[in-house]
């Protein structure tokens, strides 16, 4: 495991308490609960940037375009 690293993080007091609540549900820190938090979300991110270039080469559509197909099939 890497080493961990110290960081500061200002969060509202509602913020804060749902934080606590999560962390004791699961019998987990608060460092625990964000760093988890803040892993999915950099994996979402991973994803979607993946996503971006395996459909790179596909042409752009004008949305014009696709709202006038969308109400000509009825979908819309």
């Amino acid at each position: 495991m890497a080493a961990k690293k110290r960081t500061t993080v200002y969060k509202d007091a509602d913020l804060y308490r749902a934080l606590q609540l999560r962390a004791g549900a699961s019998n987990r820190t608060i460092s625990e609960v964000v760093g988890g938090a803040v892993r999915i979300a950099l994996a979402e991110d991973a994803m979607d940037l993946a996503a971006f270039d395996q459909r790179a080469s596909e042409p752009n559509i004008a949305w014009t375009v696709v709202v006038n197909d969308l109400r000509q099939d009825y979908k819309l």
